[in-house]
């Protein structure tokens, strides 16, 4: 096996867990001392005799990872209790993820509170927030009912994140 740099060099990748076992995943990479990231949202829970606020994943299934894609990297995450698989879009090849991507959905869910998730979109049009906190995160804008929506589409996972903004504060690309 030739190791060349871009097997030494980090990327994002995006690891299928098992249902139900994101945030079990997620502690334990941690505790291996790896770079994870799972988006989550909170959402308010109701039962017969209280309401509370639970985390949700926003992409259930599903978490990232930061490593290098040398042989041991890759078996560590994939030892890991709960992990299905990379996901990979050639057979046996982890499909990197853009850091622009992990970026802009780092800072979605640092900063909002309303995300839903979203359907993926192959078209529509690419768009940059201007202003605010949330300036720098592109995305797709899409209208609906009078209302403006931001798509962040992490294509990898053929999934998506809505949220909706003024279109004044966005620019295109």
């Amino acid at each position: 096996m030739d190791i060349t740099n871009d097997n030494l060099q980090a990327n994002w990748y995006a690891i299928h867990t098992r249902s139900r076992h994101e945030f079990q995943v997620y502690d334990k990479l941690k505790q291996k001392g790896l770079e994870a990231f799972l988006p989550s949202v909170e959402r308010l829970r109701k039962w017969k005799d209280r309401k509370k606020l639970i985390a949700f994943p926003l992409f259930p299934g599903y978490l990232f990872v930061h490593i290098a894609r040398d042989s041991q990297s890759l078996l560590s995450v994939l030892k890991v209790r709960g992990v299905v698989r990379l996901i990979c879009a050639i057979p046996g090849e982890p499909t990197p993820i853009p850091e622009e991507q992990i970026i802009s959905l780092k800072k979605l869910v640092e900063n909002s509170g309303a995300l839903d998730p979203y359907p993926y979109l192959n078209e529509g049009q690419k768009v940059r927030i201007i202003k605010g906190p949330l300036s720098g995160v592109e995305g797709i804008l899409v209208e609906k009912l009078d209302k403006h929506i931001l798509v962040l589409s992490v294509d990898v996972l053929r999934q998506g994140v809505a949220l909706t903004i003024d279109a004044a504060d966005v620019e295109k690309i």
